[in-house]
């Protein structure tokens, strides 16, 4: 193996092992209170959890004003809802 190749691999391999240090971390409790602010003025009433997933803030199980329930994805920096996907 080359030392180009071997240094490929090192690379790549150092990138799959801190991929998962990504996932599912909790939120700061500032932007803890910010995200239920956002998801209070949007309509919803419960949730069961919120994180920051792969740079991304997700709620899981949200329950809106007439009982539906869906899960989140929210930009960080602005707190805007990018992604619903009802239950």
């Amino acid at each position: 193996m080359s030392a180009r190749a071997l240094g490929l691999s090192v690379i790549a391999l150092s990138l799959a092992l801190a991929l998962p240090a990504l996932a599912d971390q909790k939120l700061p409790a500032d932007q803890q209170t910010k995200v239920e602010e956002v998801l209070k003025q949007q309509g919803f009433t419960k949730w069961k959890e919120i994180e920051l997933d792969d740079g991304v803030i997700e709620v899981d199980d949200a329950i809106d004003a007439n009982g539906k329930k869906s899960d989140l994805k929210l930009d960080p920096k602005t707190f805007e809802i990018i992604k619903r996907k009802a239950e």
